[in-house]
C-alpha cells in the first residue's frame, strides 16, 4: 500500500491540512486539478447526483489510500538536527 501511497504523493494526489472538512480527498483532489477545495466538492455532489453511490466508495477508498500532507512532512522533521 505504501507504494499506491507513493504514486500518488509524485503526482500531487495528497490530502492537504488546509481546505480538509471530513478527509481532505475533495481538497486534495481539486488542488491536483487546480480547483478551489469547494469548486471540487460541488462537482462531487453533481456526480453523485448522475451515478449515485459509486462516490460513496470511492471517497473512503480514496481517503486511505491518498497520503496525508503531514505525514509526508513527518520523515523530513524526524531527521535529527544537527547543530554546530
Amino acid at each position: 500500500m505504501n507504494d499506491i501511497r507513493t504514486a500518488f504523493a509524485r503526482q500531487g494526489l495528497i490530502r492537504p491540512w488546509d481546505g480538509r472538512i471530513v478527509g481532505g480527498v475533495c481538497s486534495g483532489v481539486g488542488r491536483r486539478l487546480g480547483l478551489t477545495p469547494w469548486v471540487s466538492r460541488l462537482l462531487f455532489l453533481l456526480l453523485l447526483m448522475v451515478l449515485p453511490g459509486s462516490q460513496l466508495l470511492v471517497y473512503p477508498v480514496l481517503w486511505i489510500l491518498m497520503p496525508a500532507e503531514e505525514t509526508l512532512a513527518a520523515p523530513a522533521s524526524a531527521t535529527p538536527h544537527t547543530g554546530a
